[in-house]
């Protein structure tokens, strides 16, 4: 009888969301090796998970070792601005960024190279983005192994050599970034941690994966502490997923229901838990979700419900440019093709939009470069005498 109540508790919760109005939640993932890059789902449940732009990739990676765009997570800065993280290699010691406005216009990627000064490193896997308001500080963490760094844990066979710990650095602009330095040390191989603020008891809640094979552990776990800067006790708890592998855990509030969404990647599906007390206790609740297919490793977050609706309506993307744009002209400038051209995605046919610039190297992969015409108001209307002598009134595009 608990069992059922608590499982009628979790989904009224989920259902409160639904009709919440202002707000709904994006996830953000791969399908496949990541090569074509970062996919998005949305919901207004917490519940069913619908893909954007009918499944289509959002933005095609061209960084790193292996170009991968695999675990992407996102984060949304206080002005709006969309940043996001990824693994751009098994074997990398750098991580993808690139940053936007509203998840259509990304900015040119880069290369953040968190692990370049430690020569044995492994790897950067599943770096996570953390914003830290009472410190207007981004936290970027990720699990690296080196080899001989930490306590040796028992492994099989073919994870040998493996042996993760979490990883950080601190940033507030995207441009400069502290000293890389540990932050998460268990007696065991830990990696995919996730944080999320409670919103209740006001503290932080760190999902991590215990990455022992030997014996087999590879469960999710929590930690909470009340301050990023003071870290998280390494005692963690027990697992909170059922008798299965999984990874890459993706913890969501919707409302006071706290989901934990995870890849059952030995099972090839996607798994949640539920807890309605704030972390205490937790249900499965994987036969209640339900996913895009082919979804791996991401980031669940919540926006705007003005920022879903922008999604949505620009699902028919142009085949070249992820863009609803017009009147293209195409330059040369060195080895960087611009693209110019007029959009009015904001205003409809009416009125204009702002001018935009796409640029490339090699006419395949664009990124959104913003409006370089300024101290003009693309939105005004202008009055003009037609050739019959009426008046009209226009808008430059």
């Amino acid at each position: 009888m608990k069992k059922r109540l608590f499982s009628l508790l979790c989904l009224l919760g989920a259902v409160s969301g639904l009709f919440a109005g202002d707000t709904a939640y994006l996830f953000s993932y791969f399908i496949n090796d990541s090569r074509d890059g970062l996919h998005l789902a949305y919901s207004l449940d917490g519940l069913t998970w619908t893909p954007l732009n009918h499944g289509k990739s959002f933005l095609i990676p061209t960084v790193g070792k292996n170009r991968l765009m695999r675990d992407p997570s996102i984060c949304q800065a206080p002005d709006g601005t969309f940043h996001m993280v990824w693994t751009s290699s098994w074997t990398d010691r750098i991580i993808g960024y690139a940053s936007s406005p509203d998840l259509i216009h990304w900015s040119e990627q880069r290369s953040i190279p968190v692990m370049m000064h430690e020569p044995a490193a492994h790897n950067c896997w599943a770096p996570e983005l953390f914003y830290d308001e009472p410190s207007q500080t981004y936290y970027i963490f990720w699990a690296t192994t080196i080899p001989g760094r930490h306590k040796e844990v028992p492994v099989i066979e073919s994870e040998k050599g493996l042996n993760h710990r979490i990883y950080y650095v601190t940033t507030k602009d995207f441009n400069t970034f502290s000293e890389t330095k540990l932050f998460f040390n268990p007696d065991f191989s830990v990696i995919d941690a996730a944080i999320v603020r409670d919103p209740v008891m006001k503290d932080l809640i760190m999902v991590v994966k215990n990455e022992n094979s030997l014996p087999a552990e590879k469960n999710l776990r929590i930690t909470r502490t009340t301050r990023i800067e003071d870290g998280f006790p390494t005692t963690v708890s027990p697992s909170i997923t059922g008798d299965y592998w999984c990874e890459g855990p993706a913890p969501l509030f919707v409302d006071d229901v706290l989901y934990v969404y995870f890849d059952k990647y030995r099972n090839h599906q996607y798994g949640a838990v539920c807890s309605r007390d704030h972390g205490k206790t937790w249900e499965d609740v994987s036969d209640r979700v339900s996913f895009p297919k082919g979804i791996r490793h991401g980031t669940a977050f919540t926006v705007e419900k003005a920022v879903l609706d922008k999604l949505l309506r620009i699902h028919n993307f142009n085949p070249l440019v992820p863009d609803n744009i017009a009147d293209p002209s195409l330059s040369k400038f060195g080895d960087t093709y611009y693209l110019y051209s007029t959009t009015d995605i904001d205003k409809g046919l009416s009125q204009a939009g702002t001018p935009v610039v796409w640029k490339s190297k090699d006419f395949v992969n664009w990124s959104f470069d913003g409006s370089h015409i300024v101290g003009f108001d693309w939105h005004k209307g202008h009055e003009y005498v037609n050739a019959k002598g009426e008046k009209k009134t226009g808008y430059f595009r």
